[in-house]
């Protein structure tokens, strides 16, 4: 029972006692609820907890593919929904061959949680602008952020039952690759948690029923990950959740340039494998061509990646080695790389060079790089050679990206190499 208070004589207005503001805030019929008969101990719970369903406090709008699930599962909840709601959400963005990308694509969630979602949450953090398809049946989809930025990402189907998606992780990037197209742009932004998410989300809605089930992901499109690495490390765990996406940690390949406290960073927080872009077997060519090693040279990265690995005995990494005409495709480099790579549990990938404008490079001759796997098949190294896929729409390898008015210096040649180029 409420006891109304008389007003003393002099008419003072009576004070609000603080926890009853959160109770005028939500409306009569809340006020009735909580003044109705109960228990001292739930009253003073429910004054202490969120609005329950269908009473929202104002706020700003959350994006629902920038949160890992137990993120997701403690927003849910704070709403005033069970946690198993929360996986039933997680399952209409992920899982289920749903990939919802708006409200009406969250069937099986009750109504009340679908209205919360409407109010509060957005689920799309990218616009398709464009779908280029190369002659090999390579995808290539442009797509705008929200401030009209524009990001590249490929899918890149295989014979053998396997197909990639290559996505972005910057608009641009900071490093300054001398052989890479999206080099030359420099840093436009990082990209969100979401924005990276929504790039393996739309591969499979768009293209599953193409190609079946999308296997891979690499984080080799626009951008450096490692500089990216707070919302890399997590959209590669949103990735790979068993109960979302589901895709395998070792079928997830994250590329650095050669960021060393990143590396290890990553090696120590993810599940997910390691590509490490190498391209050169002497300081003197990568300080050149890749400027990050003139900060981190060879010996440091390379006595990084022993060390971190030895502690994670079953990881191997892979290095990318783009084959540049001249310049890094000699019969000494192949046999400083043997023993560059030595004690390091390693694959190496051998790249065709995909030329783009302004660049000075030529690809090394097929024939050359075969002669160059084999030395290093010889020396007992595991090798691949990477076909170029999509490269008549500028989708291969180191082609992403627009250059735009702005454009990263190119640096001098060294005059042994001036030749070469």
């Amino acid at each position: 029972r409420v006891q109304r208070k008389i007003p003393p004589r002099n008419h003072t207005k009576p004070t609000i006692p603080m926890a009853a503001l959160p109770l005028l805030r939500w409306g009569a019929s809340s006020l009735h609820a909580h003044f109705s008969p109960t228990p001292p101990r739930r009253l003073f719970s429910a004054l202490r907890q969120p609005p329950a369903a269908g009473r929202y406090e104002p706020g700003s709008r959350v994006m629902l593919k920038g949160m890992d699930y137990p993120e997701l599962e403690k927003w849910v909840q704070s709403q005033g929904f069970r946690p198993g709601q929360a996986m039933m959400l997680w399952k209409c963005l992920y899982g289920n061959n749903v990939w919802a990308h708006c409200h009406d694509e969250l069937a099986g969630l009750n109504k009340d949680l679908r209205k919360m979602i409407s109010d509060h949450a957005d689920l799309k953090a990218l616009t398709i602008k464009d779908i280029i398809t190369a002659s090999d049946g390579t995808r290539k989809i442009l797509f705008s952020l929200e401030d009209a930025s524009v990001i590249e990402t490929v899918v890149i189907p295989s014979a053998r039952g396997r197909t990639t998606v290559c996505v972005s992780s910057q608009v641009g990037c900071a490093m300054n690759c001398q052989f890479c197209f999206t080099g030359r742009m420099g840093l436009r932004k990082h990209l969100s948690t979401a924005e990276i998410v929504e790039q393996a989300v739309f591969a499979r809605k768009l293209f599953s029923d193409e190609f079946g089930t999308i296997t891979n992901v690499v984080f080799m499109g626009m951008g450096e990950p490692l500089h990216n690495v707070d919302n890399v490390i997590k959209a590669s765990s949103i990735m790979v959740d068993e109960q979302g996406l589901q895709f395998s940690p070792r079928k997830v390949t994250v590329s650095t340039s050669g960021l060393v406290p990143e590396i290890k960073r990553f090696l120590n927080e993810s599940n997910c494998d390691l590509a490490v872009s190498l391209n050169a077997t002497t300081d003197e060519v990568r300080d050149w061509i890749m400027p990050i090693n003139r900060r981190y040279n060879l010996s440091t990265l390379l006595g990084t990646l022993r060390e971190e690995l030895r502690l994670r005995p079953k990881s191997i990494v892979l290095f990318e080695y783009v084959m540049l005409a001249g310049v890094n495709d000699s019969v000494d480099d192949a046999k400083r790389l043997t023993e560059l790579v030595r004690g390091i549990a390693c694959k190496i990938n051998l790249i065709s060079f995909n030329p783009h404008s302004g660049s000075q490079f030529k690809p090394t001759p097929d024939e050359k790089i075969i002669e160059f796997r084999n030395m290093l098949i010889q020396s007992g190294l595991t090798v691949m050679v990477r076909l170029s896929r999509g490269d008549d729409q500028m989708a291969a390898c180191g082609q992403l990206g627009a250059a735009g008015d702005y454009q990263l210096p190119l640096l001098r040649v060294p005059e042994k190499f001036q030749v070469a180029l």
